[in-house]
Parts: C-alpha cells; sequence; structure tokens
C-alpha cells in the first residue's frame, strides 16, 4: 500500500463577490443542457483542459465513428515517444510500401522514401496523413497492428469506455468507435504535451521543399486561421462519420476543447465549434495555480546519485468558475511517496497534487521527476557517509 507524507498545505484566499460555482473533477458539474450549442450534430462536448471540467454536453457518450480525429491517439503515443526520449524530431524514418500505400488523405510517401520525424508530424497533424501516420506507427511499434495494441492500450489506462480502434488512421473499419467525450479525454492528454500545438497550429507549410517533389500543406482544420486562439487539434470526415472536429483554444491561461461529432458540412461543423468556444470564453475564467513542469516540492534521495531530486506537476494545474465569480478557500496539498525504489525514470510518479475548494477536491494531478534518478555509486556513498560522519565530530 502506498503511504503519503503530507509536504506543504497552503490556503489562497479571494474576496466572495457572489455565490461561487468551483468545477471539479470530469462530469461533476451541471453540463448547462439548456443551453443548445449543437442543434446540427450528432453528438458535441465542451470542456475545459486543466480541470476536466465539462462547460456543455450533447450526447458526448454515444458511439460513433471518429473518421480521423483517431490521429489524436496516434499523435499521443508519438508524443510520448518523443517525450521519453525513444523517438527524436530529427530522426530519418524510412517509410514501408505499407506506408507509402495508404490510401484517403496523404502527404505522397514513397516506399524506401526516409523523411524526418518532425515533418512526418507536420503530415499528420496538418494534413492528417495517413500514409504518415502509419510510417511513425511502423517506426514505434514495427507495425501499425502492434501501434493499434498500444492504442488500446492507452484507451483502457485512461479509463475510457467506448472506443476501440481497428488503425492509426480512422480510416473506416468495422469494430472502430468512440465517442465525443473519450475524444475529449485523449485530446486532454495530449495538450499535456504542450509542443503539439507548434504543429496543430500550422496554417500551412511545406515537405520537402526546393525539391521536384515539394509538398504544400494545408490545415484541414480552418478555425487555426479564422479564429482567434484555436491551435489545434484534428479534422475528420468519412460518409458514415460525417463531419467532425476536436478543437482547442487558449485566452489568457484558459485553454478549451470541444469536440463536435456528425455534422452534416464543414460550415455547420465548424460554426458549431466557434459557437462553443464563443460561450467558454464569454462564460467562464479560470485561475492559474501551476504551468507544467512548474517544481513543487523536493525529494532527499539518500541513496540517489543526485541526492535532491525536483518533483514537478505533469501537468498545468487551475481552477474554473464563473466570470463574476471567484474562488474561495482554494488549498493545494503535496503529498510524496514514501520508501521510493531507485532507479526513477524521467515521468515516473512520485506523488500526488490535490486542489480543494473546503472539503471538496477539485482535481488530482500527478506528480513526476523530470530527470531519470540513477542509484549512487558505491563512491558517492562512501563520500556521503564520512561527510555524515563528520558533522558529528
Amino acid at each position: 500500500m502506498k503511504k503519503y507524507i503530507l509536504i506543504a498545505s497552503m490556503v489562497f484566499s479571494f474576496v466572495l463577490i457572489s455565490a461561487t460555482t468551483v468545477f471539479g473533477e470530469e462530469g461533476k458539474e451541471s453540463k448547462n443542457e439548456s443551453i443548445n450549442l449543437a442543434e446540427d450534430a450528432k453528438s458535441a462536448i465542451l470542456i475545459e483542459r486543466d480541470t476536466g471540467a465539462i462547460l456543455f454536453d450533447k450526447n458526448s457518450h454515444d458511439v460513433l465513428p471518429p473518421a480521423s480525429m483517431t490521429k489524436l491517439m496516434t499523435l499521443l503515443l508519438i508524443m510520448e515517444e518523443i517525450d521519453k526520449g525513444n523517438l527524436k524530431k530529427d530522426e530519418m524514418v524510412r517509410v514501408s510500401e505499407r506506408a507509402a500505400s495508404m490510401g484517403g488523405s496523404q502527404i505522397f510517401l514513397e516506399a524506401g522514401e526516409e523523411m524526418v520525424v518532425d515533418d512526418l508530424l507536420k503530415g499528420v497533424a496538418v494534413a492528417s496523413g495517413n500514409d504518415a501516420s502509419v510510417a511513425l506507427a511502423e517506426r514505434i511499434a514495427g507495425s501499425e497492428e502492434a501501434f493499434v495494441g498500444k492504442m488500446n492500450e492507452k484507451v483502457k489506462e485512461l479509463g475510457l469506455e467506448n472506443t476501440k480502434f481497428q488503425n492509426t488512421t480512422g480510416l473506416p473499419a468495422e469494430d472502430h468507435y468512440s465517442t465525443a467525450y473519450d475524444m475529449a479525454m485523449i485530446a486532454k492528454e495530449l495538450l499535456k504535451y504542450e509542443d503539439i500545438t507548434n504543429y496543430t497550429s500550422i496554417y500551412e507549410d511545406y515537405l520537402r521543399k526546393g525539391t521536384d517533389d515539394e509538398f504544400w500543406l494545408v490545415n484541414t482544420n480552418k478555425l487555426v486561421r479564422f479564429y482567434t486562439g484555436v491551435d489545434g487539434l484534428k479534422t475528420g470526415y468519412t460518409s458514415e462519420a460525417k463531419y467532425c472536429l476536436t478543437a482547442t483554444a487558449k485566452k489568457d491561461d484558459m485553454r478549451v476543447v470541444a469536440v463536435v461529432m456528425g455534422a452534416e458540412t464543414t460550415k455547420e461543423r465548424n460554426a458549431i465549434v466557434s459557437g462553443m468556444l464563443d460561450y467558454a470564453f464569454s462564460q467562464y475564467k479560470t485561475e492559474k495555480i501551476f504551468s507544467k513542469d512548474d517544481v513543487v516540492a523536493n525529494l532527499d534521495l539518500l541513496k540517489s546519485e543526485k541526492r535532491n531530486v525536483d518533483v514537478v506537476v505533469s501537468e498545468s494545474v487551475s481552477t474554473i468558475h464563473n466570470k463574476g465569480d471567484v474562488t474561495d478557500n482554494i488549498t493545494k496539498e503535496i503529498n510524496l511517496e514514501e520508501n521510493l525504489s531507485l532507479p526513477i525514470n524521467k515521468g515516473d510518479i512520485v506523488g500526488l497534487l490535490t486542489i480543494k475548494n473546503g472539503d471538496e477536491i477539485l482535481s488530482e494531478v500527478p506528480l513526476t521527476v523530470n530527470e531519470d534518478v540513477q542509484n549512487a555509486s558505491y563512491f558517492t556513498l562512501l563520500k556521503r557517509t564520512v561527510q555524515e560522519m563528520a558533522k558529528y565530530r
């Protein structure tokens, strides 16, 4: 059983202007069902990214084909591998015949061609390239099938109950499905890797620039250009799924995610998402507590090579409330695990940050280390022993 030591508890006090609405974890707050923001869509949801608070919901648990929004999970696994150091952005990837043969949206990779990971990422994030998706999947897992296995493992890890993938692309396949809610949760996880918006926010770019095979990339998500603050994430369309979009936008310190599935036209899809974003930014406000990778505590590990190790938050942390209201009695508690075993890898969970409003838990965010922590060498341990002995002379 894991034990925790209370390291700190700090109270933030604000002047209470009016009745306070504070949102907790996913699904705890009313979804404003009286407001119709998605009349022309089969399903839709609007969440605030840091808290996961649901601001609007329409049939968000209905199982539907996600089309190319599938690539949100593909991108999540790619970004995880980059973060772990298992995949480098400047690494060259050789394109297989299978990857090059993918239909639908593509960047026209040739079998045997080599392309840098950074450009393949652009191909997936900007142009929704099926060929680029498969090429990266094969590089990471050896085959698309093995990568899809990892996608479905991640679905379980995230606790999503209504998603199953059969490919990395979203091309039509039997027993390949998701929901607006699950797509929002995948997007929420993907946005922990804040570099992803460096790709999804690109409206146009070029691959193989200056060559005879130069390819013009144009973002399938037109809101990146036409709605201020939108910097991602992924569109989708098949004849069965109709027009879908998972979009994210940031204004001041507030980031929201809007998902729409089953719109009849791109115009309707974009109008629905724009309306949801307008609603979020006009009605709600967030209070930033921590940014991703902020140092919040320190581990004193006698038997590690580096004795003092920074503990950081794994994602940005905020509270959310209606505009005109402010939060009262917000506390944060930092609890670190006892008896940590070495080595500890970058990203391993070493504790928990709990944000509360009074006795109500608003959110719980894992605490991690941002570097590998190795066992101390014999020389290091000997040196520390001598230093400790010297203290008592």
